[in-house]
Formats: C-alpha cells, structure tokens, sequence
C-alpha cells in the first residue's frame, strides 16, 4: 500500500496549468523518482509536497491522512521535508545554527553552543561529512552548502523526503555519501521522492518512478526492473532523442580570448589559455578545482593579482564587468539565482537589462522597442512563459538558464560567451536546445568557454577540453585525444604530468 498518495492534484497560476489531475502513489521505505522536462510540474508538485503552496484541486494523503496545510510549517510538523535545488542556508550563520535553526538546545533562554557544536559535529561524522560545525555557511563551496541542506533534512528524522536535483553541486566523493545516506534512510522505512535529470542516479537509487509532462502523468512504474533509458526519455520528452550532444564539426578561426598569467586570491597559480572563433572550448574539473574562480576573474566579477586578459588582440581592462561586457565578453554565471536572474523583475526585463543602453537614448528607456526585443527573443530561443511579463523567479530552471542566454544575444558585438554549469539542473529536452543555440553562436564566429563537472557533457560538446586540478590548468587533450579515464586522471590531485595521467588511463 502507498505511505504517501498524490491524488487528482490539479494547480492553476495565471496563464499555466501546472498540473492537471495527476495522481500515483509512493510505498514506504522507497526511493521514488520524479521526472519530466523543465515546466513538466515537478517542482509544482514538491510545493505542495512542501505546503509553500496549496492545490486547487485534490489531495495528499500520508499514511492513509488527508494533510490540509496551511503552511510549510504544517507540513514539516507531519514530518515532511523538501531539499530544494535552491539552497535554503543562511549565509552568516554557522553550520550548526543553520542545522538546528529554531530549534536550538537552551536552558533558560541561553542557548548551549558548546552542546550545539558537539552534537551538530557528532551528526556531520556519523554520516559522513567532512565539515567543521563552527564554520560560517558563506564560507563553504556551493557542493558543501548542498550536503548541509541534505544533512539538516536528515537530523529532523522526517517520514518523508524530497530531494530536487541533490548532486547538482556535489562532487563524487560526496555524491557516493549521499547514496549512501539515501540506502540508510530507505532501510529505516522513509519515503524519498527523488528528482533528478541525471538517468544514471534514477537507474542506481530508484525502486520506481513517476513521469510528468506538460503538467500531466506521462508514466508510472512501480518498478525499474523492466524500464529503460530510451523509454524514459522518450516518456519524458514526447519524442525520441537519438543524440543529446549533436556535436558537429566547425571551422576555428583566430585568437578571440587570450588569457596570460592571470591569477588572484582563489587562483594562486597563474593562468595561461586561448580560445579562438568558433570553438568550444571546455574546462573540466573536480569540485574546487578553481574552474569558476578562474572565470570570474577573466569576466572581471573578481579582481586579479596580476596577468592579462586580451579581446582580438586588444587588451582588456581587469576587474570591471561593465567593460567586459562592452568589449564583448559576458559570462553565464554558475549559480543562476544569486548571480544571473534579477529576482523580482519580469523575463522581459531581464531579457534587455544588459543592452537595454543601445535603445534608451539620454538614459529614457523605450519599452515598446524593449518588449520588441523580450518577445523576438523569447520566441526564438523557444522560452516557455506565458509573457514576458511573467515573474522571472516563476520559470523552471531551464527557461532561467535560456533567458540569461537571452540576456546576451540581444547584446550587439558578443565575442566571447562563457557559459559556468549551463545545464545544471536542467531536463535532457532543454539541454538539447541548448547545446543548439551554443552551436549556432560558435558558428557566427563566437569563442565559446564552457565550464562543466559533467564529464558526458563538457566532452560531448568541446572541441578542446582543459582541466583543472587543485586551482591550476593541469592539463589540455583536443578532440579524439580525450576520454572519462583520461580527463579523471587528469583531474586526481595526486597526477603529476598530462602524459602520466593519460597514461594511467
């Protein structure tokens, strides 16, 4: 019998039906995934999980209990906790006030901090990460703030869990912790829903899965026994998808992006490297192997030590992205909530903000050119939004990601677009149509630089792959030259030179 049931679940917001009449059922002490594209109403479906947001139709019912929250904190009571994809810490606080927040240990209204920090750390050992309980959150990477979030959903001992996109920022040494927290949780009877777009966790982790799609049950199975890859998608998508990379051939022309010497406070070890017209140009790395902080400081977000950076040929002013971007060179960042959408505004207004100067003369902004510009560009890199005055914060992931893409090619004179993680967290659909505008862009002439962790990814569409070990280029393999043996060889800190990676590999 089902521990948790989803039943008619129907949700209307001005302009979408999110979901219509989806119902199934999760049994207890399983893993479940939940799938779909990017707007299928996955995370819909987690926020009324969640009691952020109440059905229009419907019920949730757990363990046979019809649940009418009005609030998240009804459904934490009933032991429900969401991890969201979008990390929920607080930045000044330290790891073990974020864990235990509201619910610290007091005596008379001072709260015990040594026993907070003892038990906090106890916790972090016992289930394997490597953290120190008294550092402040801020201080931590984006893969460590994710098993934070993970841990303080599992010290609250919730009967059910929901984990949206969980390895999106792990390494795989902290993806393995994971898995195995999640094989622990399962053998002591709690119900995870699990949703993730990589294919390989839903096969490894999952006894079943429920599809969405376009806010409706596409599939559901009880079991992964008798599922397959190319069923799964295809369930997903509507539409069969022989080969997601759809890499092809391209001519590179000459240098666009010269980077030399380049170095600053997370990136101790000068940096040299070119990207020429034309090519993609990958950086792989494990997590903190500086791949982001060496992007940052060429896109000007932090300021270098020392070195330089080149446009063409002409040199690039440091530390300012405001000429980088007036030079041609803009950046996709890698956390697209806190450093690529502007929050709070609408699509179309995040559309133009960058360039919305070269059509607001004497500084008096034109909207009905600007709307001209939202709509041509919201129709032609296929951007599913009711408007383009639709909140931004209200799309899935995968259409912020497009309309921050949006953001720069409606910038006249783009020569070089890095792109930081430009599918995380995004369905295997809207990857495609991704990897299809970063194609078109490199046929124009554009350098493009992609920085992945997704092996599968970074050598799908590079032409040229460099990878970064321990803050430093270790390492550089053209296409044909690279496979996975070889980049994570490459990427191990205790490699000494490429050819004894390779080697190794």
């Amino acid at each position: 019998m089902a521990f948790l049931e989803f039943s008619d679940i129907s949700k209307t917001y001005p302009g979408v039906k999110a979901l219509s009449s989806v119902s199934f059922g999760v049994r207890k002490g399983s893993v479940h995934g939940l799938m779909g594209e990017n707007g299928a109403g996955k995370s819909t479906l987690i926020r009324l999980l969640s009691g952020d947001q109440r059905a229009d139709e419907g019920e949730i019912r757990i363990d046979g209990n019809t649940q009418a929250y009005a609030s998240t904190r009804d459904a934490f009571d009933a032991g429900v906790v969401v991890v969201h994809q979008e990390l929920q810490l607080v930045p000044e606080l330290s790891v073990a006030e974020n864990l235990r927040l509201g619910r610290f240990p007091a005596r008379g209204g001072v709260v015990g901090f040594r026993a907070l920090f003892e038990e906090v750390g106890r916790v972090l050992k016992e289930i394997g990460i490597d953290v120190d309980p008294r550092a402040r959150v801020s201080s931590l990477s984006i893969g460590e703030r994710q098993m934070i979030e993970i841990a303080k959903a599992v010290m609250i001992d919730a009967r059910v869990l929901a984990l949206d996109e969980p390895t999106s920022s792990l390494s795989s040494r902290e993806s393995e912790v994971l898995f195995r927290l999640i094989d622990r949780l399962r053998q002591a009877g709690k119900v995870i829903i699990y949703v993730s777009h990589r294919l390989d966790e839903i096969f490894r982790l999952c006894d079943g899965c429920t599809v969405l799609r376009d806010g409706r049950l596409a599939a559901h199975h009880e079991t992964m026994e008798v599922v397959t890859r190319d069923r799964l998608v295809s369930e997903m998508v509507g539409r069969e998808i022989a080969d997601i990379w759809g890499w092809r051939p391209r001519e590179s022309g000459a240098v666009r992006l010269s980077v030399q010497g380049l170095h600053g406070p997370r990136v101790p070890e000068p940096a040299s490297f070119e990207a020429r017209a034309g090519e993609i140009l990958g950086f792989f790395g494990l997590v903190g192997a500086g791949r982001s902080e060496l992007m940052r400081l060429v896109y000007g977000a932090d300021q270098p030590n020392g070195g330089s950076v080149a446009l063409d040929g002409a040199p690039l002013a440091l530390g300012s992205p405001r000429r980088s971007i007036r030079a041609g060179l803009v950046l996709c960042p890698e956390d697209r909530k806190a450093d690529g959408i502007v929050q709070g505004r609408s699509v179309g207004e995040n559309v133009v903000i960058a360039s919305r100067r070269h059509y607001s003369p004497l500084g008096v902004i034109n909207p009905r050119r600007e709307a001209s510009v939202a709509d041509r560009f919201i129709e032609a890199l296929r951007i599913r939004t009711p408007s383009r005055r639709q909140d931004i914060v209200n799309l899935s992931g995968g259409n912020q990601q497009k309309v921050i893409l949006a953001r720069w090619l409606s910038e006249p004179g783009i020569n070089v677009l890095i792109v930081d993680e430009p599918t995380r967290g995004i369905d295997v659909g809207a990857k495609a149509e991704i990897y299809d505008i970063l194609y078109r862009l490199a046929e124009q002439g554009v350098a493009i630089v992609v920085v992945s962790s997704e092996l599968p990814e970074v050598m799908g569409i590079s032409d040229r792959i460099l990878v970064m070990c321990e803050r430093r280029i270790a390492a550089e393999f053209k296409r044909g030259e690279f496979t996975e043996g070889v980049l994570l060889a490459a990427a191990l800190p205790d490699r000494q030179t490429p050819q004894t990676a390779a080697q190794r590999a």
